[in-house]
């Protein structure tokens, strides 16, 4: 959102300098029209600047309506609650510059890495909670504008990309009444279906369905593995890794470009330290970025620099219905590390964007960029951003080795090169294809079940890891390729 006030200090206001990077394709919010109503004094005699929105200077700010209507609770008798976050940035808004606000941090995070283009498809992993509502909601906006434009052109040459909604059960590895799920379901079905046109198709999908079609033997084989996890971190890990070839599946299937997920600067922040504690710093920077395309289907995160207490008031705001699926309590370093940082961002609320920041300066990998589009006009744009970042060529760079479980990249140092041998792995070979986290948290410490927790492991995974521990040689061989003697030569 571009600011017109050459005296806004918001910090999260989108100025004109950016305005270069946006595309008329998405939608941008109207400007707050002033009133009669919004131009008088406040009736309880705040007449300082403080008490008016920050951008358009007319409305009353979020901050001083919670302090009116907190002052008129205590006079009836009611309690004065609600926390700490009134002295927030975001509070500083009005409610119509708020929204327009956090919407044009999504807008320039989808526009300046193009994370959408015209002629995708994108699935939308939503999971009820705030985070993926707001981000749904967002990229439904953004289809309708797209769709508006495409009927008033006369040409439409432009298509209007796709959107799919997609909700990964997890009843196998949570605990959950069947009415409470059943209704949960319901309610999400028509979330989707009350958005307006395009039409938004609904995928419910057990995170079993990445064993087979067989639903009973899924989910057999799923509570096997993960009680074959003693350890409650890596229990929960397994879980995020699973959910999302959960996701892979389900967009490799209906043809989906695109997976989108709602992950905000809080989470990502929880992740910068998790990693940190687990001794993930190697591959931090391939999990927080705002691309992942070391995934069949590439990985996008529009929210980026959204915190998750301005989702929940973009929530409140434009009554969003949020619905509590996995409501469980979680346990462990994750449990640990979200309180910690929830205990930050309390006591200051830049706490979380400090710490992205922070990490953002680590290099990305060579997969946190789009794939070479066809279009000569988006490779140009691609080769600018591959600038900004630093980031080489793929051709130039030998393939990463990946961990088997988690899909985290490996030091070199760290891969040890193996031979199948009739097809089966030895249980050192399964440990060396593993990162340190995963071994010292997910794989049993008996050796001897090493084997069989491997054929616990959905195809995916094992046909992933074997592909990637031995993409190295392959790299190698086709750089060479041209200096090598074919079998009829006698190399004379």
């Amino acid at each position: 959102m571009a600011c017109n006030s050459a005296t806004c200090q918001s910090g999260g206001c989108y100025r004109e300098d950016n305005g270069d990077k946006v595309d008329d394709q998405f939608p941008q919010p109207p400007p707050a029209v002033a009133t009669e109503s919004t131009q008088q004094p406040l009736s309880n005699g705040k007449n300082s600047d403080s008490a008016f929105c920050i951008k358009c200077k007319l409305k009353e700010s979020m901050a001083a309506a919670f302090s009116s209507s907190s002052a008129s609770a205590q006079v009836t008798g009611g309690g004065g609650g609600g926390g700490r976050g009134g002295a927030s940035d975001s509070s500083r808004f009005c409610g119509d510059c708020f929204r327009s606000n956090l919407y044009g941090k999504f807008r320039l995070a989808v526009t300046s890495n193009a994370l959408i283009s015209p002629s995708d498809n994108v699935l939308v992993a939503f999971s009820g909670g705030p985070s993926s509502r707001v981000a749904l909601q967002f990229v439904h906006e953004m289809q309708m504008k797209a769709q508006k434009n495409f009927d008033a052109s006369r040409d439409r040459s432009l298509p209007v990309f796709g959107v799919g909604v997609a909700f990964i059960v997890e009843s196998s590895s949570i605990s959950i009444p069947a009415d409470k799920f059943s209704q949960a379901v319901e309610e999400m079905r028509l979330v989707v279906s009350n958005l307006a046109p395009p039409v938004k198709e609904f995928h419910v999908v057990s995170t079993e369905s990445i064993y087979s079609s067989d639903s009973n033997n899924g989910r057999n084989r799923l509570k096997e593995l993960l009680n074959a996890v003693a350890d409650v971190t890596g229990k929960e890990d397994l879980l995020v890794h699973l959910r999302m070839l959960a996701l892979q599946k389900v967009a490799l299937k209906n043809g989906y470009t695109k997976v989108l997920l709602g992950t905000c600067t809080s989470r990502i922040a929880c992740r910068v330290l998790e990693a940190t504690v687990k001794g993930q710093g190697y591959s931090l920077a391939a999990d927080i970025q705002y691309v992942d395309a070391r995934w069949e289907i590439p990985v996008i995160l529009p929210l980026h620099d959204c915190l998750a207490q301005e989702l929940n008031i973009m929530c409140s705001l434009d009554s969003l219905k949020t619905v509590e699926v996995h409501n469980d309590h979680h346990s462990g370093i994750n449990a640990l590390i979200t309180s910690f940082v929830k205990l930050l961002q309390e006591e200051n609320p830049s706490r979380e964007s400090t710490i992205v920041r922070t990490a953002g300066k680590l290099t990305p990998f060579h997969f946190n960029r789009m794939p070479e589009p066809d279009d000569c006009n988006m490779q140009l744009a691609s080769q600018r951003r591959q600038k900004k970042y630093n980031l080489k060529p793929n051709e130039s760079l030998p393939p990463e080795s990946f961990c088997r479980i988690c899909n985290s990249p490996l030091k070199k140092s760290d891969v040890k090169s193996y031979k199948l041998e009739n097809q089966i792995m030895s249980a050192e070979d399964i440990s060396n294809g593993c990162c340190t986290s995963c071994q010292f948290q997910i794989l049993p410490k008996d050796i001897s079940l090493l084997e069989h927790f491997y054929s616990l492991l959905p195809q995916q995974m094992v046909a992933r890891g074997e592909y990637s521990c031995l993409g190295e040689d392959r790299w190698l061989r086709e750089q060479i390729q041209d200096y090598l003697l074919s079998d009829t030569e006698d190399g004379t």
